[in-house]
């Protein structure tokens, strides 16, 4: 795995290799009928593929992702169960009304999204669409050490949350000296199992992030709420300090894709020798963008030093199959091409 932060690593751990087909799997059932439009070789629809073979479901599994044909699967095997992540979510809606209503989906019982954070305004659309309790997300890391959980109506509730930790896990957010904050401030989420005994996994060619008292880190930020709801707000590697400000990419990039001729958007910190860093927006567009309009549009749903300064507009993804932007190499990358005597492209 190489998660959100691009450095390759072997997670040795007893899941997925162990499961107890007697559990009920996140609401699977023996008739079901789970469509996979993602990778196999990713954690997340290898191990809900297997829970739903596990569970007397048969499976539906895509050669690529195709927003389309995506639908088409649903109604044309009664697909009741399936795992997206929010790119995926994205280009299906961006089919339009026309396109999306002639395919029933009224067989989907459950749409899992995972893997990377899904704009407040995409996902209340989709529960628009199909209903909130058909909504459910996920947090979790390929580690296993724990999870969140949250369907659509909770979220409506705690609009932006990633749900509750589940059964079996601790979930605690930390200052930089590793004590725990209250409720609203933001920290690094640090996860141990119930029994307190630590992670049941290792790595090769990494070292886990741990405090002690078997508490290990993903490398996430965020909050809890007084009741209790986990909030991401991005990764700690990702995260921008600009004049002495935290901005937090995901968030920046939620209000860019809602822009609708934005397929995605990646947000990255470049150097300054004023702010340290100045936030720049990479941009895959389906259309020409007026940069001055964009700039408009997320001055009603950003704060102004949150907005980006400057814009590169390109047509090219900037997502891989697992919908996760590698901000690492897009930033590396723009460095590159900074540096005296670099070639300008």
């Amino acid at each position: 795995s190489g998660g959100s932060t691009g450095r390759p690593k072997i997670i040795v751990a007893a899941a997925p290799g162990l499961f107890d087909p007697a559990q009920p799997g996140a609401r699977m059932q023996p008739d079901g009928a789970h469509l996979v439009p993602g990778p196999l070789y990713h954690n997340g629809p290898f191990v809900m593929s297997c829970q739903a073979l596990f569970s007397g479901s048969h499976v539906v599994v895509m050669p690529r992702f195709d927003a389309e044909q995506t639908l088409a699967l649903i109604a044309r095997h009664h697909i009741d169960w399936v795992m997206m992540v929010p790119t995926m979510m994205h280009r299906i809606w961006r089919l339009g009304p026309e396109i999306r209503g002639k395919y029933d989906l009224s067989s989907l019982r459950v749409l899992l999204h995972l893997a990377a954070p899904c704009p407040a305004w995409l996902k209340e659309e989709w529960i628009n669409w199909i209903g909130p309790q058909k909504i459910h997300e996920l947090y979790a890391g390929t580690e296993g050490t724990g999870m969140t959980w949250i369907v659509g109506d909770e979220w409506l509730a705690h609009r932006g949350s990633v749900g509750r930790p589940q059964p079996g896990c601790e979930m605690i957010v930390v200052d930089g000296e590793g004590a725990p904050l209250p409720a609203g401030e933001v920290g690094e989420i640090y996860i141990r199992p119930a029994s307190g005994q630590g992670s049941t996994y290792h790595y090769l060619g990494d070292q886990a992030k741990a405090l002690e008292g078997g508490w290990e880190s993903l490398g996430d930020m965020g909050y809890f709420d007084a009741d209790g709801y986990l909030y991401l707000a991005d990764r700690l590697t990702d995260m921008i300090l600009s004049g002495g400000a935290n901005i937090y990419p995901a968030e920046v990039e939620a209000a860019i894709d809602a822009h609708p001729a934005v397929r995605s958007s990646a947000v990255i910190g470049l150097p300054d020798d004023d702010m340290g860093n100045l936030v720049h927006a990479i941009v895959d567009c389906t259309a020409p963008i007026d940069e001055a309009a964009l700039r408009a549009t997320l001055a009603d749903r950003l704060v102004k030093y949150k907005i980006p300064r400057s814009f590169e507009f390109v047509n090219t993804p900037l997502r891989d199959d697992a919908g996760k932007v590698r901000r690492k190499a897009l930033r590396e990358e723009r460095l590159a091409r900074m540096a005296p005597g670099a070639e300008r492209t």
